[in-house]
């Protein structure tokens, strides 16, 4: 699904959560909300089970939508009741999926709408189990789930860790966030950069100067993982080589954890083997201490003054063959932006550069930044957007570069 201007995901989804029942029923409240809170457009789906574990007021209230709870429902007007929910989803979801709806959905019963809708919607299907431990791992479980799979079910397999009998084993519902970076990958498959492998950089580095200190800068990290995000809204496979000033991920990224300048030089590396692009947001530290001190740096007396002796880093992006990968830049600039960038844009090789407001940007949610691009189209002003709607245009522009190179 890939919307108008460019973005893609979970906004505007039309997301059908099917909800079985299972005592995790009560979390599919939590994902709903998480669904709803990333824009998508969600309708509930609840088994007769499911109701006596939450009501479909819970689920009603949390999307703004009947929940349908009937294979009669949502005859009304020009709606045709699961037909018209299967065709028009984006995706369904299963969550929790029971042993009992499993085994159903591979012999193809209907006796409730969840039934009727699975059976005839094109959408992707999640289905994410939770149930006990031996339920789980019982070979008609493990065979019906395989069943699914080869028809083409992802099927996200229950986490370990205490369970509603008081026992600890498999069978817990997988987290929200791992349902919701499924999602995402299912919505992405026939988005513009699916196939396609992309490589993210994010944050600041850190250069050591003793086992304490270190030599940084003010770079959040925010821009590069929402680059993240939108690649793989796009339908991208996203590695994302994130620095120390990046806080938890979640994504269905590759993430690579990197420290210092060299660091990140190594894994850039790697990972541009077999791919088709580099975003390179990172903050990558200019200068690092020529000599790094394996014991904490002690004051002398009657030292006011600490002289250190810096050597330069490398120039990651520029050490990329831009040939075999489309390299995508950054500039962040006090004064003269324009020109500076400019010539960054040729020094590197790069296919297009983000110009940005250093000030007004790092460490900010929204960005002022310009796009220059090597081919002489005329610049793009990106002005008090938003970081991820700022990576929703600039992925945009990633997928037209590629076309363009026949990649």
């Amino acid at each position: 699904m890939s919307l108008p201007d460019g973005r893609g995901g979970i906004r505007g989804a039309r997301i059908v959560l099917g909800v079985t029942g299972g005592i995790a029923a009560y979390k599919a409240a939590d994902l709903t909300s998480k669904l709803v809170q990333a824009g998508a457009d969600v309708h509930a789906v609840m088994t007769q089970g499911a109701t006596r574990f939450v009501q479909p007021l819970t689920f009603e209230a949390l999307t703004r939508h009947p929940v349908f709870t009937s294979v009669f429902d949502g005859w009304a007007g020009e709606s045709a009741g699961h037909v018209t929910l299967a065709r028009d989803a984006d995706a369904v979801i299963v969550a929790p999926a029971t042993a009992n709806t499993i085994a159903k959905m591979v012999q193809g019963v209907v006796e409730d709408m969840l039934g009727a809708v699975l059976l005839a919607t094109q959408a992707p299907v999640i289905v994410a189990p939770a149930m006990e431990h031996h339920m789980w791992h019982h070979p008609a479980t493990q065979r019906n789930v395989a069943i699914l799979a080869e028809r083409g079910v992802h099927i996200l397999a229950p986490e370990t860790g205490h369970l509603a009998s008081g026992a600890t084993g498999d069978g817990r519902l997988a987290a929200a966030d791992r349902i919701l970076g499924e999602l995402r990958l299912r919505l992405g498959a026939q988005g513009p950069l699916a196939g396609r492998r992309v490589v993210v950089t994010a944050g600041g580095t850190r250069e050591a100067i003793d086992p304490v200190r270190y030599l940084g800068n003010r770079s959040s990290g925010q821009m590069g993982l929402a680059l993240a995000d939108a690649a793989v809204d796009a339908g991208a496979d996203v590695v994302l080589i994130a620095g120390p000033s990046v806080g938890t991920v979640a994504g269905p990224f590759d993430v690579r954890r990197v420290e210092s300048a060299l660091d990140m030089q190594a894994a850039v590396q790697e990972a541009v083997h077999g791919a088709d692009a580099l975003i390179m947001a990172a903050a990558v530290a200019d200068f690092r201490p020529k000599a790094q001190h394996s014991q904490k740096m002690k004051k002398q007396a009657g030292e006011d003054d600490l002289v250190l002796e810096l050597t330069k880093n490398p120039d990651i992006i520029a050490g990329i063959d831009e040939t075999a990968v489309t390299k995508i830049g950054f500039a962040a600039e006090t004064e003269d932006l324009l020109a500076h960038a400019a010539v960054k844009l040729e020094a590197k090789g790069l296919a297009m550069i983000v110009a940005n407001d250093a000030v007004a940007t790092i460490g900010s949610d929204r960005v002022q930044a310009t796009l220059l691009y090597r081919d002489g189209r005329e610049p793009v002003r990106l002005e008090g957007m938003s970081k991820r709607d700022a990576a929703s245009r600039i992925v945009a522009e990633l997928s037209g570069l590629l076309e363009a190179r026949g990649r």
